[in-house]
């Protein structure tokens, strides 16, 4: 089966300032940001990813080319809209210690699968939107480059976070247990079966074993011996 690789865009200035930037257009990396993209795009570059598709916001997009810079060949990247972010409404760019006084912040602590957002979407439809984009690109993937393929895609944090509580079997209201830090790097395969989830929220670490491919198949019983290094 194809691999997937989610990678959240690096730290921006809304990030770092603790606003709540949403879909606001000309939120970009900040240094930080850069580098962290830049250590993402390292730690892949051992690994020959076949294409690299990205949310369209300039912070995914930036990210997403640090990461094509260091590839040995020049996959393919495409835009996704449903990678988006979430549609936080009137929520946009306010600060994130002001949203935490709303009588809907505890509801999106606790039962986000209730939550739509004022003038806004809902998180289901979120996570309903980039499950199926996630799962319609990576079939098209497997199709295209055969089982051992592997892909990138870039979005955002409450984005993957519910694309790996879909992978884990989660319901949405458990998503928050989840953490995915700026260009950190999770690991996802789908089966005919199950999702299988390699890794989540990686910062650092060698991936040169991506690039022999996932042994996949049936869970082993007691875990199994690992993948192989090269």
């Amino acid at each position: 089966m194809a691999t997937l690789i989610l990678v959240r865009h690096g730290r921006t200035t809304a990030n770092a300032t603790g606003l709540l930037a949403g879909r606001a257009v000309g939120v970009t990396l900040d240094q930080l940001g850069r580098d962290q993209a830049t250590l993402a795009g390292d730690r892949l570059a051992v690994v020959p990813v076949v294409g690299v598709v990205s949310s369209p916001l300039e912070r995914c997009r930036q990210t997403a080319q640090l990461i094509l810079d260091r590839q040995a060949g020049t996959p393919p990247t495409t835009v996704e809209p449903d990678l988006n972010e979430c549609d936080y409404g009137q929520w946009q760019g306010r600060k994130l210690s002001d949203l935490a006084t709303e009588d809907l912040w505890p509801v999106v602590q606790s039962q986000p699968s209730a939550v739509v957002f004022p003038g806004g979407e809902s998180m289901a439809a979120m996570q309903a939107r980039a499950v199926a984009a996630i799962r319609r690109h990576d079939a098209a993937f497997e199709a295209e480059y055969g089982p051992g393929a592997v892909w990138v895609a870039v979005s955002h944090g409450d984005v993957i976070k519910s694309i790996l509580a879909d992978a884990l079997g989660m319901h949405l209201d458990l998503f928050q247990r989840i953490n995915v830090s700026p260009a950190s790097v999770s690991i996802v395969q789908y089966s005919a079966t199950r999702p299988s989830v390699y890794a989540t929220n990686t910062e650092a670490g060698d991936l040169s074993w991506l690039s022999k491919g996932i042994r996949s198949g049936d869970a082993p019983v007691g875990g199994g011996a690992g993948q192989e290094t090269p």
